[in-house]
């Protein structure tokens, strides 16, 4: 059996109905409980998936306990992590329902642990470099199967993560803009950070719901304006994953 790829689902993806042969599993780390896995098969390939949030959406994203999940993808023996993302766009090129593939990110977070590293062995210490924090090969193989699927996708963009759950005011919003960053999401970071000094490559696969705040003239995002849109383009999200699992796992 080929080693797993793991799945990370975030919002509208807490429940892995896409395995099959599916059994949750449960393990003990270091840093406590991890959020919900399953373990299972996409095309015969192995695949684990990690319910972020929980399977009922019970666990709010900063409680999300990073360094538990991170560590048990590890044990998995996962070869590496896709992590599915709603995100607001903060560019107009940038609509509801798009598919995003981002190539950086800011941590705008102020409450998780953002590593392992506690402290270093004597004359050993970890400076991870993070220059290009996610996987270019998985990046553009998943860029070209959404192209053959007739996905609307951008091949990248900047993901600043906020600690949540509120979403931003108007002036925060259009501070990112002027930072650079392109999407917004309370999620990456650190989870990207942390599979980093792991040593497990990690893509994000975003899927924009929103335009945050910074538009003027149009809502501002609710939750539930954010699970509407996503539930009703899912389907792209979850195609696209199969079809790498199938040409890549």
């Amino acid at each position: 059996m080929n080693k797993p790829i793991a799945i990370i689902g975030g919002s509208g993806l807490e429940n892995p109905d896409i395995l099959k042969h599916a059994e949750s599993v449960n393990l003990a780390t270091p840093y406590g409980s991890h959020s919900d896995i399953t373990v299972g098969e996409i095309h015969g390939k192995s695949v684990v998936i990690l319910s972020r949030h929980g399977k009922n959406h019970s666990i709010p994203p900063s409680q999300v306990n990073n360094r538990a999940n991170i560590t048990a993808l590890k044990d998995l023996g996962c070869e590496k992590i896709i992590a599915s993302t709603a995100v607001g766009s903060l560019r107009e090129e940038i609509k509801p329902g798009d598919i995003v593939l981002p190539n950086q990110f800011i941590d705008f977070t102020r409450h998780r642990p953002v590593t392992f590293f506690e402290s270093f062995p004597a004359g050993e210490m970890k400076h991870c470099p993070m220059a290009d924090p996610f996987d270019e090969p998985t990046r553009h193989q998943l860029l070209q199967l959404a192209e053959s699927l007739s996905l609307k996708a951008h091949e990248k963009a900047c993901i600043l993560t906020i600690e949540g759950p509120r979403f931003s005011t108007r002036a925060e919003s259009h501070m990112f803009r002027t930072w650079g960053a392109d999407l917004i999401n309370m999620s990456t970071a650190p989870e990207a950070i942390l599979a980093n000094e792991a040593g497990i490559p990690y893509t994000a696969v975003a899927m924009s719901t929103d335009y945050d705040s910074w538009r003027d003239n149009t809502e501002a995002v609710t939750w539930e304006a954010v699970l509407s849109v996503f539930q009703k383009n899912v389907h792209n999200v979850l195609n696209l994953l199969q079809e790498y699992i199938k040409q890549y796992g």
